[in-house]
């Protein structure tokens, strides 16, 4: 293993930023993984942690492909993390809006750039992402469709579902997006929880991507099979919102099926403690994504369903 900064960034309040990479094998850049970019993604952290632990183990074993080289990067924005921000402490702007970055340019530009010059020709590319609602949602792999990359690799990390988006206009300045635009085959990896550790999903992710690499030859590891990965494209999904605000409930767990008809969830007066609206399945399908807080504004999103 070799561990080297990739990008440093002096403060004059602070300790210097550095950013490091945690690199195992040799030759090729074949594989790219990056953690926490937001100050909240501690699941996503996490989980690098666990595969630069486990790639120490492999390295040692000799069970890393010849020729193959991987890179893991835990943790990005350490800034905000240590002081419980999600986005860049100083100006609220998010790092994964400003790829490809600009080396003159704002600080989460030049903390961009830095990064993106580091993840450049890797031939496959991991991001543990977070999704912007919070909520309970079933690991999934999700690509974006920019044409230069195939969908059927999503199946080779073994998950549930594969989701498949068309990108819009905010996305070009993604890292994914960008990724793939330098020809690197770029993966989204979601983990359920962000700024909590859930050991489950946890796991699950861990395993998916272990099996990514013993599926594409990069690492010979040892993990189940796992699922037989349904492609799906993100327009076959579909979003319930709330019609009033109030005390939000649940009343389905994630991965269940529902029928159309089927009560969701509740929202009940936060002052008298009636029902005011019952949510209920517009269509059927398998529920991947439900809110989480007890609290739920009007025309919320609180369900995501996959049809069939």
């Amino acid at each position: 293993m070799k561990k080297s900064i990739l990008f440093s960034l002096r403060s004059p309040y602070r300790e210097q930023l550095d950013v490091y990479g945690y690199t195992f094998g040799h030759g090729r850049k074949t594989l790219a993984i990056v953690g926490a970019m937001r100050g909240n993604e501690v699941q996503q952290m996490y989980v690098c942690s666990r595969l630069v632990r486990e790639m120490k183990k492999t390295e040692a074993a000799g069970k890393i492909a010849d020729d193959c080289e991987i890179m893991i990067i835990p943790c990005v924005n350490y800034y905000s993390m240590n002081i419980g921000k999600r986005f860049w402490a100083m100006d609220n702007t998010d790092i994964n809006r400003m790829f490809p970055g600009y080396d003159q340019g704002e600080t989460t530009q030049r903390i961009a750039d830095g990064l993106f010059r580091n993840l450049q020709g890797y031939e496959y590319g991991i991001q543990f992402a977070s999704f912007y609602q919070q909520g309970n949602f079933l690991p999934h792999v999700k690509l974006m469709d920019t044409g230069f990359t195939d969908s059927e690799l999503m199946k080779d990390f073994g998950l549930r579902y594969g989701i498949i988006r068309r990108p819009r206009p905010y996305d070009t300045t993604t890292l994914n997006y960008n990724w793939q635009i330098w020809e690197t085959k770029a993966f989204s990896v979601y983990a359920n929880a962000t700024d909590t550790i859930d050991e489950d999903s946890a796991d699950e992710v861990f395993y998916a991507v272990l099996r990514f690499m013993k599926n594409r030859d990069i690492a010979d590891t040892k993990v189940q099979p796992g699922f037989s990965t349904d492609l799906i494209n993100e327009s076959e999904t579909h979003q319930v919102q709330s019609e009033k605000a109030g005390i939000f409930t649940s009343a389905v767990d994630i991965g269940k099926y529902a029928e159309t008809g089927d009560i969701l969830g509740r929202i009940t007066d936060p002052f008298d403690g009636e029902i005011i609206s019952e949510i209920r399945s517009p269509i059927s399908g398998t529920v991947y994504f439900e809110y989480q807080n007890p609290l739920i504004n009007e025309n919320t999103v609180c369900f995501k369903i996959i049809k069939g």
